[in-house]
């Protein structure tokens, strides 16, 4: 026979405490109910969930093969939790909004500002996410758009085009003095790289740039956001290839950038769920964020 729910929720938490003792506390029931529902449990797969080695409970190959189904299980509640919550967050009058990295200290804050004083009485929710999170924030309801870059195509997803952004060098200009306006990836060359770990659809764009001229550039420290390798090239570790967002948040005295030549350029795009139209405040304030972009493209 099926395991029922209950006995499903005592055998994930016995597993992920690894005694009774601590599935009763988690559950907080007795343990003799934590014990009576596994032994429930265990009669009705007709096989052992557990066995108690040297004086600990140990899972059974069975046990193991089952967790992998119900930690998944488990995993799908946690996100209807979320969903449930958020909807009831949500509203015309309050807009959940979510940008990759590089956009959260010039762009989406610019944005946002010049939106509020327009309708102050709008409030925001932001948060950065990585590439491989924008499915999950848009269906878990804790973002109603995603700002990205070249977002992954997917049958739910409905993909606007806001802007055109560059790949370029970051680099000291003591480094590279009289720098032209655009720079080869081949300077590069014998010199200290940060790369970026992970970099998602723009160092999948570099990546390709270098196989096609066969380069092969030296790494020394590898970073997981490009902030963090802007605040490397700042205090002199080495060089790294951003994004023109990423680049103008660093820019200052010392620090440059210049575009790729020949030129590598990206989609910034803005996302949300096909059958989850943005509402009317979310719509009005993604103009304003297209003409912030427009703006610092001009610039």
């Amino acid at each position: 026979m099926p395991m029922s729910l209950r006995h499903i929720e005592v055998f994930h938490a016995v597993y992920t405490a690894g005694s009774v003792i601590g599935a009763a506390q988690s559950l907080h029931v007795s343990q003799p109910s934590v014990s009576k529902v596994l032994r429930h449990a265990e009669s009705r797969l007709g096989y052992a969930l557990f066995r108690r080695v040297k004086g600990r409970l140990a899972p059974t190959d069975e046990a193991h093969a089952l967790f992998r189904e119900v930690d998944e299980l488990y995993g799908r509640i946690g996100s209807l939790q979320i969903t449930a919550r958020n909807l009831k967050r949500g509203g015309e009058g309050h807009i959940r909004l979510a940008v990759v990295p590089s956009l959260g200290l010039g762009i989406a804050p610019q944005a946002i500002a010049r939106f509020r004083r327009r309708y102050p009485q709008v409030s925001f929710d932001v948060r950065t996410v990585h590439h491989s999170e924008i499915l999950k924030v848009l269906y878990e309801r804790e973002s109603d758009i995603v700002v990205a870059f070249e977002a992954p195509p997917h049958p739910r997803l409905t993909l606007v085009d806001m802007a055109i952004g560059r790949v370029g060098l970051l680099y000291r200009e003591a480094d590279l003095p009289e720098a032209p306006e655009a720079l080869d990836l081949a300077v590069l060359e014998g010199r200290d790289v940060i790369g970026i770990v992970g970099s998602g659809p723009v160092g999948a764009l570099v990546s390709a740039e270098m196989e096609t001229h066969g380069l092969g550039l030296a790494e020394v420290i590898s970073v997981h956001t490009y902030y963090v390798a802007a605040a490397l090239v700042r205090h002199g570790a080495g060089m790294a290839v951003v994004d023109e967002y990423t680049a103008r948040s660093a820019i200052d005295d010392q620090i440059r950038f210049r575009p790729l030549a020949p030129a590598v350029r990206f989609r910034v795009q803005c996302v949300h769920l096909d059958d989850r139209a943005p509402s009317g405040a979310t719509a009005a304030f993604v103009e304003t964020l297209v003409q912030v972009f427009a703006e610092q493209g001009q610039a």
